[in-house]
């Protein structure tokens, strides 16, 4: 063959491999119906197969009795202690139904899912479990969730976008194949407000006749994205901050996309901390710690609840200065970083380990250079450990971290 034509050939197979691999990708339907029963405290929910150039063989998941019962559908439903395996008819559509009991109580200590007669507060991680997929080599779903409201129940947002219809949500998760409905959910007679920022729209619901800072958290956002886009880069195209007073949980908790703000919790609070940054920076970096490394985590959102909020003027360099002590001091008895569960003062100390080795990063690089630049690099990885802290400052400084060779670290 002349060398010509097999130019044109080559140049020929590059012009077809996006066709290609866009033929070989392989899709089935999964549509999500939620049905609210307030009488009961439970949702009704129904998970919906359709065959396409892919289908599901065969789906797992781990629904405890006490919080998910009358678990039924077609084709083989089976169900081994926690454990719930449902293989659907093949080359049709099918259904699996199933009752999710929603009040859950956290610790003793408030609710982090509640139902009452007027409206719901829960998370899609509990509504739809986690499932041990077996499908059609590369098959990826299309998923959509729609709700069915009581009477009198009138709202109802997720973290995700509308359909071009407006009548169901288009459920996304790039992580997975099997999209689930994944982060905060509320509805019923709730409030909400919204406003586009940039590329990300933000929506605060809460029921009415609480105190839910609505206006105030919006007004944050004004000042807080340029930040929170310079640290992180790309946020999602839409968070949802869901709100509410007693007896919900008295505190932060972050989901994807999402996060639930007890509606007493001050915005920024007198140690000059903010939860409501705090949890937007778990939402936005979704990372975790390694085992025994849960302080990185938890320490990088509770320095940056301080430092975003001076960038974007909310706090002076006083006030900031001020709150990076109180950090410094509440955390001075704590000998060691490693745990699970990092609270309270280990994660005060992580902080003030953290504003030394920003210290330390920006002599070493004379300024260019600070602990923004490593956790960005961190950004990458998800789970992090201290070996990859200490991997990272080594790349951004151009030799290894002092700081990050503390005896808290042994």
């Amino acid at each position: 063959m002349r060398l010509p034509n097999l130019l044109r050939g080559l140049a020929l197979a590059l012009l077809l491999l996006p066709s290609l691999a866009l033929a070989e990708r392989t899709e089935y339907g999964l549509d999500y119906l939620v049905r609210f029963l307030p009488d009961k405290g439970q949702a009704e929910v129904s998970i919906r197969l359709t065959p396409g150039t892919g289908e599901v063989r065969r789906l797992r998941m781990r629904m405890p009795e006490d919080r998910y019962s009358n678990v039924r559908g077609d084709g083989e439903v089976s169900r081994k202690g926690d454990m719930v395996t449902w293989v659907p008819p093949r080359g049709q559509p099918a259904r699996l139904r199933f009752l999710h009991t929603v009040n859950h109580q956290r610790r003793n200590d408030g609710y982090d899912a509640r139902m009452t007669a007027d409206w719901v507060i829960l998370r899609g991680d509990d509504l739809v479990p986690p499932a041990a997929v077996l499908a059609t080599k590369g098959a990826d779903s299309r998923a959509r969730l729609r709700f069915q409201l009581p009477k009198g129940w009138s709202n109802v947002d997720t973290p995700f976008k509308l359909s071009r219809d407006r009548k169901s949500y288009v459920v996304v998760n790039p992580e997975r194949n099997f999209d689930r409905p994944t982060g905060w959910i509320i509805a019923g007679d709730v409030g909400t407000r919204r406003e586009q920022f940039d590329n990300i729209e933000v929506s605060v619901a809460g029921p009415k006749g609480d105190e839910v800072r609505r206006n105030d958290m919006l007004a944050f956002f004004n000042v807080l994205v340029p930040e929170f886009e310079q640290l992180y880069g790309e946020l999602p195209i839409k968070v949802l901050i869901v709100s509410a007073g007693d007896p919900m949980w008295r505190g932060g908790l972050s989901g994807p996309r999402s996060l639930f703000l007890h509606a007493d919790r001050p915005l920024i609070s007198e140690n000059g901390t903010s939860t409501l940054v705090h949890e937007l920076s778990h939402v936005f970096t979704r990372l975790r710690g390694a085992d025994g490394d849960d302080w990185i985590t938890e320490a990088v959102a509770e320095y940056y609840s301080i430092e975003l909020l001076r960038r974007a003027g909310l706090l002076s360099q006083g006030r900031a200065d001020k709150a990076q002590a109180w950090m410094a001091n509440h955390g001075q008895d704590v000998d060691s970083l490693t745990s699970n569960r990092s609270r309270g003062p280990r994660t005060a100390r992580g902080v003030a380990l953290l504003r030394e080795l920003d210290a330390e990063i920006r002599k070493a690089t004379a300024g260019k250079r600070r602990l923004d630049d490593v956790v960005r690099h961190l950004l990458t990885l998800r789970e992090v450990s201290r070996e990859d802290l200490r991997e990272q400052a080594e790349i951004v400084m151009g030799r290894p971290s002092r700081v990050l060779q503390s005896p808290l670290l042994d």
